[in-house]
Formats: C-alpha cells, structure tokens, sequence
C-alpha cells in the first residue's frame, strides 16, 4: 500500500494526519507512505520526527487584507500555484500511490487536485464545523470526504456522500483519568480546578479575563487555578504581582507559559475556559467537560465561532464571543457555575455524548476503502 499525505500550516492539520498514519503504519508495518509540505512551516519538523518520509512543494496562501505589500505577496502565490501543479506531478509519478489525502492547509489544494487530474484516488478531512476554503474546492473533486463534525456536511458540495468520523484525540488524553490527574497535581476531593488556556502562543482575551477572574477569586478556599498564558503573555504573572498576588507563595494558583501536561490538567479540571479550536474540542470533548469557550475571531471563515456554535447549541458548553465579552458578568459567571455542580455535570455529559473517540480507526477505515476500490 502506498499512501500520499498532504497536511501543513498548524497542527491542527498536521496532528491528525500523523495520527491516520501511524494507524495505518500499525496496521501495515510494509506500507509506503510520504507526506507533502512546506519546507518553512510545522510540518517540515512535526512530520519527519514522527518518523514519515517528507517531500516539500513551493506554495503560499493568499493574504485577504489588500495593503501593498499583501498585493505583491499574492502575486508570489499565484505564481506557487501555477508551478506549484508540476512539481506535486513530478513528486505523484516517482511514489505512485494509491490514494492521496488531504488534511487542509493550502498545500492540500494542489496535491490533492492534482492527483485527481491524474486519476489518483483522493480524500480529504475536515477538521471544523466550518470548512475552509481549501476543503470547500476539493469537495468537489475527491472521491471521499470525511468531517470531524455533522455541521460540515451541510456545507460541503461533495462528489460523493460526506462521512463524519470525528477529529482524533491523542492516546494520553482518552486514556487520562480524573482521579489520578487531580492526585498528581495535589488538588483535593473538595477543591473546584479552573483550568484556562488560550494555545501555546497564548490568547490576549483570555489572558485578560483570567486576571479579572483569579483577583477576584483567588482567596476562596476550595479554588484551584492552571493558566497558560501563551508566548505573548508573559505580562500575565508581573500583572497578577501589581493586584498583590504573590503566585510563588500562592499554592492554589499555577500560572504557566506552557502546558506541557495538557492530559493531566484537562482531565483534572472541573471547568474549562479555552478556545475553540477543533483539536480542543475534540479533547474536551473526549473528556466531557465542562467548558466556557470563547472562539479567536482572527481565524478564516471565523470557523472557531462555528466550532463552538455547535456544541452550545446541544447545550455542551458555553460560548462567549470576544465581541459581546464584559469582564465583570464573565467573572459573575464563572461564580455562579462554581457554585452550580449540577450545571457542571450537565454541560460535560452533553460534551461527552458528542465524542468520538474512534476517530483515527474511522479515517483509516476510510482510506482502506478508498485503496480497495
């Protein structure tokens, strides 16, 4: 079996198609399979550190807001993406493979077109409730379409019917349990953990709601806090020393740049304030917990709000949208859920009901198919 992979940007891309190929590799140690990317972005690292070969096309995304310099960027792109065609041709002759597959970012678009004009079996993933734009033009063209979530479906044109398998969840977090989590990190039977993070970069927005929040709760006895505050929020832990707030001397409150321990603190947690990525979702998701998500508005297609949207809608969690966002009522509510366990126990066994912690069988499954045919 020879399998092409097409993933870059953001791990929310690359991550899953590791996952579907490390189940495929499982299942069929002798399989041949090859990722395509760039050579300047996350995948030219993630990919061959978990072991795949790596090939790399010259292409760029188009930049929306026209100023000057945006203007001469995309003239760059359009020329990647008229060269871009024969070098994934050149790369698709040499592997020969037997389906290629698209997990979004701009350099599925011309792998996975491409293969398609060559008569190559594809398929591509959609990792959010809104699709971009990338996977909105594929749709038309690969023979199988697969989505993390049923909302997708309803706005893709697809050649064939969409499947919905559901985003992958690494290994550590649907084998994390509550009660060990909350051992490790000393937290007690009583004790209510407020875990917040806005990703590895760190979301401003949040950063400046927890500050609000931990101030004004950080004297409660029975509240424990973990806060990442990202690359860009190191002002975070010298904002909380003006307010009088000594962390090191504080045992209730954790404040990292990083959380590298994402399983054991997202286990542990009793509320989650984070955004609304899919790959987040996914994990709460997978956890059932309960979470108050506020979506990145400076996101394509504003596709976090659409993520979020959807399990709000089936009351499986809170959604805040950075517009509409007030300091005081978001801490006024984030009392009211502490004290409401009811509430809590409701928002995560509807986020439960919506996992699917099967995911990377179920896309694997659908590539087997797709090489069958």
């Amino acid at each position: 079996m020879r399998v092409v992979f097409a993933a870059g940007g953001t791990g929310g891309h690359i991550n899953p198609a590791l996952a579907a190929a490390g189940e495929i590799r499982r299942r069929f140690p002798d399989a041949d399979i090859l990722f395509i990317g760039t050579k300047d972005k996350m995948e030219a690292k993630l990919v061959p550190d978990a072991g795949f070969d790596f090939k790399t096309i010259e292409i760029s995304g188009f930049q929306r807001k026209l100023t000057p310099q945006n203007i001469k960027r995309n003239i760059i792109t359009l020329k990647r993406l008229i060269t871009s065609g024969s070098q994934v041709k050149k790369i698709l002759k040499e592997f020969k493979p037997d389906a290629v597959i698209g997990f979004g970012g701009y350099v599925s678009g011309p792998v996975v077109r491409t293969a398609a004009k060559m008569g190559i079996k594809t398929a591509i993933h959609e990792q959010n409730a809104f699709p971009g734009i990338t996977n909105k033009t594929l749709a038309k063209y690969a023979d199988t379409v697969m989505t993390a979530v049923p909302e997708a479906t309803e706005r893709l044109k697809c050649k064939n019917p969409p499947v919905v398998t559901g985003l992958p969840v690494r290994g550590a977090i649907l084998c994390a349990n509550k009660d060990f989590s909350r051992a490790e990190l000393h937290i007690k039977p009583n004790e209510i953990l407020i875990f917040s993070t806005g990703g590895s970069l760190g979301a401003r927005t949040i950063n400046e709601l927890m500050l609000e929040v931990i101030t004004e709760l950080h004297k409660e006895k029975n509240l424990r806090f973990i806060h990442g505050h990202g690359q860009y929020g190191h002002w975070f832990p010298e904002k909380l020393k003006e307010r009088g707030i000594d962390i090191d001397n504080s045992p209730n409150i954790d404040v990292r740049e990083y959380i590298y321990n994402m399983d054991v603190c997202l286990s542990a947690a009793d509320i989650v304030v984070s955004r609304a990525g899919a790959s987040a979702i996914a994990e709460i998701q997978a956890l059932g917990k309960a979470a108050i998500l506020i979506p990145s508005p400076n996101v394509s297609e504003n596709h976090q709000y659409y993520n979020a949207k959807a399990l709000a809608d089936k009351n499986a969690a809170v959604l805040f949208e950075e517009k509409d966002l007030d300091a005081k009522k978001f801490v006024q509510f984030i009392k009211e859920l502490v004290q409401d366990k009811e509430r809590r126990d409701e928002l995560g066994a509807n986020a439960k009901k919506m996992a699917v912690t099967d995911a990377t069988e179920r896309i694997c499954d659908e590539i087997l198919k797709l090489v069958e045919k």
